[in-house]
């Protein structure tokens, strides 16, 4: 079949081209526009409180909201507001609501903080309807030169924080992140490549391949999105950027490793093309296809955003591995040995001594390397069960400079942590609420251990719905708010409710809490459909029944390691509460995913070695010294391009891209390289039950006059 395609491809190369020329004007030019949202809310199914809540509060009070803004006073030398700066602050609230800014429907002054240090004008501002919808940041710009203005030579210095101003500095951050990652991501491309073949031509044909390749990606998930009603992520896009790049480059270099082996071995370019295609497409595939398995095992979760970015990111995998086995062939045809211009180590077999040494090494005594380095895996694993997951999302993709986030801080100043992001708490009749029954549940919710304020009832038209805002001791993204909401909160409502009533707890607190349920019940149905998916996958590549339960053992080790190794880095040494909560499904995606696509092409040569009439430990060695460097290059790669995450400037990115560059690492170095080859020349010709594709094509196996004349040639090397 691949033999087939190589042929087809190399032949017309022309027409391969232009083909993907026609379907990327055709998607680009029928795509609907990408459309992401940033509502936590519209993650989740109806089913959790929160949203039940917040479909409550719309329909009874579709005007009420928290405010999107706060602006927030303290006097320049930290000293307590005095009357008169409290006068001036009521004028200046006057002053901005008379400037009539566009956006901005409404502003309310406050009194001072009990201890008069904070004093604070809470802004109404007109909703945005989706991601792109830039009226809200817009406003809070115009807010913030205005109360810059306002301020000047008063002696108070302000700056404007709350969920607008949030989500503002988070998108500026999030741009320049993006030109960081992308830049980034394509200098180590280059220079990786440049080191390894020494040509530019191959490697500018990542990037330009790529790049090609991005517009009709981003257009398929769009028509997707737009079909199944998919709610996409805001963060989606540099994910799939590093996706596309890391990946797609990953594919692309299997193809040229074997090419020019091929070369090297007498073919002409063309056949050697051929031959390349013929030898790693059916790993690439198999491979490409358990990571797609992997990723569209996420449409079974609960949760929108992750139903939404499985199929995105396999989408993206799907086009990169067609690009890999179509695309690339067509141009290096065209291009022949001009690819690797202007250098010409391509024509000489390197001796390779480092990786035939150490292939010796692990074929002498595979034991003590499967030792070594599962023993690697489990130490690291052990940290993993300290795992805490973090909500702070808004902070932690933003600078810790920026405005929101330095005057959130001033904030607590004196008010309660959760004044930015208040909980909600609606109180739902089939009769009337009197006033005796509102003060009484009020007053339960006051009780609350962790509850600041309650503010007083808002009552609907018909009198049978009212709202109170809770305000929080805590962050609304700390683990003690999400405790509280899910505990005591929620409890003390719904058991205060009169006879006949029923309480939902909302806000963002609510909505972090149901999250937390939501993928807890994840974890129980995503992964172990995606192992026996994948399982299934390794199993009709190398008809064996034992390899894929070992094989995913040494993945879900690897996955353990790379979570572990992340909560010794930010947890115990850097002493953060926490890790993004999203890092263990992001780290599945990539270490478990990719982890098996390093496996697959290591037992796919492991299995070529055999058939070729290696003994098992013979092969591993082989399998090593030919298939390493390729597994090593392209997990410096790829661990480099999401490496490169950790310098755009925010801690949810630092932290997603140093745990997927080190779990790919980890997945490359130990369990591929090392792990993998030397359990498998353990289990010897067992492995390959019952299937024996270990086999030679006449039905034999390796023999001992083999092993006999394979063994010296390490010894001279």
């Amino acid at each position: 079949m691949f033999s087939r395609l190589g042929a087809l491809v190399v032949h017309h190369p022309w027409k391969v081209i232009g083909l993907w020329l026609f379907i990327a004007v055709a998607v680009v030019a029928s795509a609907p526009k990408l459309t992401a949202t940033t509502d936590q809310s519209a993650f989740l199914p109806s089913h959790y409180e929160s949203v039940q809540a917040i479909e409550l509060q719309q329909k009874a009070f579709p005007q009420s909201a928290a405010p999107a803004a706060i602006v927030v006073f303290e006097r320049a030398d930290g000293a307590p507001l005095t009357e008169s700066d409290s006068a001036a602050i009521a004028a200046i609230g006057a002053t901005l609501t008379d400037a009539n800014i566009k956006d901005v429907t409404g502003l309310q002054t406050g009194p001072p903080s009990d201890n008069r240090l904070i004093q604070i004008i809470a802004a109404q501002m007109t909703k945005a309807t989706s991601v792109e919808d830039t009226t809200q940041g817009d406003a809070v710009k115009a807010l913030r030169a205005a109360v810059d203005r306002q301020v000047d030579g008063t002696g108070l210095k302000a700056g404007v924080t709350g969920q607008a101003a949030q989500l503002l500095d988070q998108q500026e951050s999030s741009a320049k992140g993006m030109a960081i990652i992308m830049i980034a991501t394509i200098v180590l491309i280059l220079a990786l490549l440049l080191i390894i073949f020494r040509s530019p031509v191959i490697a500018v044909l990542p990037i330009v391949v790529i790049g090609a390749i991005s517009s009709t990606v981003f257009g398929l998930i769009a028509m997707l999105a737009k079909a199944f009603d998919l709610q996409i992520d805001s963060s989606v896009n540099a994910i799939l950027l590093v996706v596309l790049f890391g990946v797609g480059t990953d594919y692309i270099l299997f193809l040229m490793f074997r090419y020019r082996e091929r070369l090297r071995a007498g073919e002409d370019p063309k056949t050697a093309m051929v031959s390349a295609v013929a030898k790693v497409g059916e790993a690439i595939t198999s491979a490409a296809a358990a990571v797609i398995i992997a990723f569209m095992a996420l449409v079974l979760s609960s949760l929108g955003m992750f139903r939404a970015l499985g199929p995105a990111l396999a989408v993206a995998v799907a086009v990169a591995l067609l690009a890999g086995l179509t695309l690339v062939p067509a141009i290096v045809s065209l291009l022949g040995t001009k690819v690797f211009w202007p250098s010409k180590a391509w024509r000489a077999e390197p001796k390779g001594a480092r990786f035939a040494a150490i292939g010796a090494a692990l074929g002498r005594r595979p034991g003590a390397f499967a030792v070594v380095s599962g023993g690697l895996l489990v130490a690291l694993g052990v940290f993993a069960f300290g795992f805490n997951p973090t909500f702070d999302l808004s902070s932690g993709s933003t600078s810790s400079a920026s405005e929101s986030t330095v005057y959130s801080k001033e904030l607590l100043k004196g008010l309660p942590a959760g004044t930015t992001q208040p909980t909600d708490v609606l109180l739902r009749s089939p009769n009337e609420l009197t006033s005796e029954q509102l003060a009484t549940f009020r007053g339960a919710l006051a009780a609350v251990a962790g509850v600041g304020q309650v503010s007083e009832p808002l009552v609907s038209g018909d009198k049978v719905v009212a709202g109170f805002r809770v305000t929080l001791d805590s962050v609304p993204e700390s683990d003690a708010a999400i405790d509280t909401v899910r505990g005591p909160l929620r409890d003390a409502a719904h058991q205060a409710a009169p006879a006949g009533s029923t309480a939902v707890v909302g806000g963002v607190t609510a909505v972090f809490a149901d999250f937390q349920d939501a993928m807890t019940h994840d974890y129980t149905i995503v992964f172990p459909v995606a192992a026996i998916l994948i399982m299934i996958v390794l199993a009709l590549l190398l008809r064996s029944l034992v390899a894929p339960w070992y094989l995913m053992a040494s993945v879900f080790l690897g996955f353990a390691a790379t979570l572990g190794g992340a909560v010794l880095v930010f947890q115990r040494l850097q002493g953060e509460s926490g890790l993004i909560f999203t890092l263990p499904v992001i780290m599945y995606l990539f270490v478990v995913a990719l982890g098996t696509d390093y496996n697959i092409l290591m037992v796919a040569r492991l299995r070529e070695e055999s058939r070729a009439g290696n003994e098992p430990k013979q092969a591993a060695a082989l399998a090593f010294r030919h298939t390493g460097p390729t597994i090593a290059a392209a997990g410096v790669i790829l661990a480099g391009t999401f490496a490169s995450m950790m310098l755009a400037g925010n801690n949810v990115l630092t932290q997603m891209g140093f745990a997927i560059s080190v779990g790919i690492g980890i997945a490359a170095f130990v369990m591929a390289m090392f792990f993998t080859p030397a359990v498998t020349a353990l289990m010897g010709h067992r492995a390959w039950w019952p299937g024996h594709g270990d086999r030679k094509p006449n039905g034999s196996g390796g023999g001992a006059d083999q092993y006999a004349r394979w063994q010296p040639q390490y010894v001279r090397q």
